[in-house]
Parts: structure tokens; sequence; C-alpha cells
């Protein structure tokens, strides 16, 4: 049986034991600009000469903006931004709402809606949010705009995640990584999942 849908809540259809996001007590404050996760991340990265460069800014509640500006190395059609790219900034800014829950997870859905496309030398605007929360799953959505927060609608993007232990990632990263990523699991908010001690990637 499929699960509901919820009056008013955009997204991915909530399951019936859905429960409202918590924001968790040691998150940013809304305004704070969050660091990248990793220096490597093609996404977020300062690292990635020809990477996205994505800005999340934590905002009210489980919600944040992404901002990044679309180069030509971001390219698909001449002149235009590649379909995948803003998937995957979409999947970037989706993600770093866990900063916000303090609970680590993975992708296991992407659903992305092209309204309109995105030129190069302008900048995409992604406003997400968490739609609910239901055991290890993490429903969220967002919608980017054109140049800003009142610019027009360009895509629509739907996420599930999962929350996953840290091993997850230590078993396939490199060293340098290994430090970053038990600093930020110290931050996990345990809490939101019971006796589970979820670790933290964004």
């Amino acid at each position: 049986m499929p699960p509901p849908d919820v009056p008013g809540v955009p997204g991915f259809p909530l399951p019936a034991d859905a429960a409202a996001p918590k924001r968790a007590a040691n998150a940013p404050a809304p305004g704070t600009v969050l660091p990248h996760h990793y220096a490597q991340c093609y996404a977020c990265g300062e690292a990635q000469e020809a990477g996205l460069h994505l800005v999340p800014t934590a905002g009210e509640g489980v919600t944040l903006t992404g901002q990044l500006l679309v180069t030509q190395a971001h390219q698909g059609a001449p002149g235009l931004a590649h379909g995948g790219l803003i998937a995957t900034a979409f999947d970037e800014t989706l993600g770093f709402l866990l900063w916000l829950l303090a609970l680590p997870a993975v992708t296991a859905k992407l659903e992305t809606q092209y309204r309109a496309p995105v030129p190069i030398g302008r900048r995409l605007h992604i406003a997400a949010q968490c739609t609910g929360v239901a055991g290890r799953k993490v429903y969220t959505y967002g919608q980017g705009r054109l140049d800003g927060p009142g610019g027009p609608v360009v895509a629509e993007a739907s996420g599930l995640f999962v929350v996953v232990p840290l091993e997850h990632f230590t078993q396939y990263a490199p060293v340098e990584a290994l430090g970053r990523m038990s600093r930020l699991a110290d931050k996990s908010h345990a809490g939101q999942l019971g006796d589970q001690r979820p670790e933290y990637n964004p």
C-alpha cells in the first residue's frame, strides 16, 4: 500500500509513521554559512577548481539555502548548465540539511524536475527543507530559482536519505579525510534515533 500524501507537504509522499523534523540543539545558527565537508567534494569542496563550489547557509527550523555560480565548466548544451550538475547541486543542498538534524545519511533516492534552462554566468539559488523523518529515512525537498529567492523557478527536487554508520565512509576514505570525518561524527545528535548512534555525513 503506497504511503499517503500529506496536504501542503512538497516532495516525496511521507509514510504514516513520519514525524516532523527536529532541529538539533547543536545545529549551526540561522544565517551561518556551512563549511564544506571535504575539500575534494565536487559539489562543495574548495580544492575542486571546476567544481560547483556550492555555498550552503543555515535557515530557520530545518531549512537552508544553497547557491552556486554556473560557469563554462558546468555546460552541457552550449551556454547552458548540464542537467546532471543541477541534480548534483540539489543532492548536495538537500544533503546539507543533515547538518541541522545532526544525523548522518546517504542519498537513497533523488528525483529532479527541470522547469527551465539555467544559463552560464547566472546563479542558481536552492531553498531546501526537511519534510519529515521516519526511522532511518529522512525526506527532503528543494526548489531552485534563477539569480535569487525571487527569481523564476528553474528546477525542483525531492530527496530521500538513509542514516548510515561512519564505517560506511571510513572503509573508503583517504587518510587525510578521516580526522575531519571523526570531528563531524562527534557532533552527531544520537537522541533522534533512539539507541542508534549515527555518524554524520552531509
